[in-house]
């Protein structure tokens, strides 16, 4: 009976930890937290430019990590590109979409399918997620002109995607 209490318990907070729209928790699941510097990691990005974090600092940087088979991300992209990339793109804000386990082949697929103009990232072993996170997706990084995190979401639901973008207005005002 005890273990069945155990278990019951571990289901409900693991629940929710992955609710949709949700601010990212203090969890086990979350490698960073808001306020400490962004890991630093290199990346190609398909549009044939070299990315990292230490270099994008002075600029504010909003990094999205998705899955193309994952539904949450799938609503949450439409929304990146019409309510944050296209109003903020020509204020100092770089957008990356990475590809948790996706190659770069699967993410131009992706994105010519469905006319983003924003840029992505593959990362097909999860080296690049695995300095932010161990599980769950979509998750949004909102890395400020510091180099620092600023914010953080977990899932996808418009009402937090509302507080995302007035986060990424304030982030490009500072």
């Amino acid at each position: 009976m005890r273990r069945l209490h155990f278990v019951l318990l571990f289901l409900m907070i693991g629940a929710a930890v992955s609710a949709p729209g949700q601010t990212v928790p203090e969890d086990s699941t979350t490698l960073v937290r808001i306020g400490q510097e962004s890991p630093d990691f290199t990346v190609t990005t398909l549009a044939g430019h070299a990315f990292s974090p230490a270099q994008a600092k002075g600029g504010v940087v909003l990094l999205n990590f998705f899955a193309t088979w994952c539904t949450a991300c799938k609503m949450e992209l439409p929304d990146l590109q019409k309510n944050i990339w296209e109003p903020f793109r020509k204020s100092g804000l770089t957008v990356l979409c990475i590809g948790r386990e996706h190659s770069a082949q699967e993410l131009e697929k992706f994105r010519d399918e469905n006319g983003y103009t924003f840029d992505f990232a593959p990362d097909p072993k999860r080296e690049i997620y695995g300095l932010f996170a161990t599980r769950n997706i979509p998750r949004t990084i909102l890395i400020g002109r510091k180099g620092t995190v600023l914010y953080q979401s977990l899932g996808y639901s418009p009402e937090e995607f509302k507080t995302l973008t007035g986060q990424v207005a304030r982030a490009l005002k500072e």
